[in-house]
């Protein structure tokens, strides 16, 4: 059968991976100029890096089963990660249960109330018993507003905004958090998996598989509109042609809103749920310094007059002797279009950023940065409120033949390569099957 995928991140290649195995005739249609999606990369001094930070926790069975097929298995090393908390000008580390101890944010009381609140979590089997909470809700109500105040709050407010950071459903929390529970050790210790030649390699070995299956993967062409046609197929405009290509079958991995916005007949309530969900844009300032900024890899910003909400400092994980000695550090952001820091360019964030540096390491001089970067991911984070399961759109949209798989359906888990895979390839068993 003659398929179309519309996107060649994660989704669109696995699906393509597993459906021309099976005979499919695949074609791929990716409107940027490179593969990778949300985890596609840039260089550094030669060398591949994300665009945004990457990481695979133990749990990530599906892409770490991926890379075991594609031969690159050998390639994933596994690190001991450190986590820490800027508050008030102070790193707090968070590694294990006895650092919460020494979170003087709280009083002692609700120190021990804070890492309860962990094993609390941890102990829910069933998401679907906090359905109907916001996580600023369940959070207060369970942990007291202390708590809630100190250490949970300013992460939800600094991830998602004054505008969105009441809504955030309590079991997509549940979801984050219980990912990172699996890829901890018996005392504790956080393990992430990374790609050693970076997640460039991963996608350049599966875009290599799939070619010599028999795929075409055209880059730097948008598809501008998708109609049903007769007898079940499926019309693609491509790159505003006015004559369609016409296919059986079509996965679209595109976000909700853009789906909507090129998808002739869908039904009403179908458009609804697509149109609920809503985006934040990943937006990154990428430093590269000359010595470490801090000893830790994931730095939460607790403190909402620093005007970024994470520091990921990449070589806190990955050896900076991988990068000529480069020490690669993320100021990252979540942002609406509408923020003053998403319409900043690079040097305006650099001004605006680089006096909170000082919080995080009082030495900070801009003497140590050998280059800076500044990447815009758009629809990086959709928002995921209370009862999401009943407005998840689903993988079938209505129309025959049509299937969507996007980072808005894999509920209660957070967006991740990982699942971006899981999806990928489930869409493409059930599109197989039904065809």
């Amino acid at each position: 059968m003659k398929v179309a995928i519309i996107g060649a991140g994660a989704t669109g290649l696995s699906a393509a991976y597993d459906l021309s195995s099976w005979g499919h005739e695949v074609t791929i249609y990716e409107r940027e100029s490179f593969i990778g999606g949300h985890a596609s990369t840039f260089d550094v001094a030669g060398v591949p890096v994300e665009r945004g930070y990457h990481h695979w926790f133990k749990s990530d069975k599906h892409i770490l089963a991926l890379c075991e097929e594609i031969g690159l298995a050998s390639r994933v090393k596994w690190f001991h990660s450190t986590v820490g908390t800027l508050y008030e000008g102070h790193i707090y580390n968070f590694g294990t249960p006895f650092d919460l101890l020494k979170y003087k944010p709280l009083s002692m009381v609700n120190r021990i109330r804070l890492g309860l609140s962990a094993l609390k979590i941890r102990k829910i089997v069933n998401w679907r018993s906090l359905e109907n909470w916001t996580a600023a809700e369940w959070l207060q109500e369970h942990l007291g507003h202390k708590v809630y105040e100190a250490f949970w709050e300013p992460m939800l407010r600094g991830k998602f905004g004054e505008e969105y950071y009441r809504e955030v459903g309590m079991a997509w929390v549940w979801g984050k958090m219980a990912t990172r529970f699996a890829s901890r050790n018996g005392i504790g210790k956080e393990m992430l998996g990374y790609p050693i030649g970076s997640f460039k390699e991963v996608f350049e070995a599966l875009a290599g598989k799939v070619v010599t299956q028999g795929v075409r993967i055209n880059l730097s062409t948008p598809i501008t509109k998708i109609q049903p046609a007769e007898d079940r197929k499926i019309n693609l405009f491509v790159n505003g042609e006015t004559n369609p290509i016409k296919f059986d079958a079509v996965i679209a991995s595109a976000p909700s809103h853009v789906f909507n916005g090129i998808t002739e007949g869908l039904e009403p309530e179908y458009r609804k749920k697509l149109t609920e969900v809503k985006y934040m844009s990943a937006v990154l300032l990428v430093l590269v310094l000359d010595k470490p900024l801090s000893h830790v890899y994931w730095l939460n910003v607790a403190d909402r007059s620093v005007p970024f909400v994470g520091v990921i400092e990449h070589t806190n994980l990955v050896n900076s002797s991988h990068y000529q000695n480069n020490h690669i550090v993320y100021l990252s952001n979540y942002l609406t279009k509408a923020s003053k820091y998403y319409a900043m360019n690079k040097d305006e964030l650099m001004a605006a950023y680089s006096p909170h540096l000082l919080s995080i390491n009082s030495e900070f001089d801009k003497s140590w940065i050998r280059e800076s970067h500044h990447q815009v991911i758009d629809g990086a984070q959709p928002i995921i409120g209370s009862n999401y399961s009943m407005k998840m759109p689903a993988h079938d949209t209505g129309i025959p033949n049509l299937y969507l798989a996007n980072t808005t359906q894999i509920y209660p888990e957070d967006r991740g390569t990982n699942y971006s895979v899981m999806i990928g390839r489930n869409v493409a068993r059930t599109l197989h099957n039904n065809l």
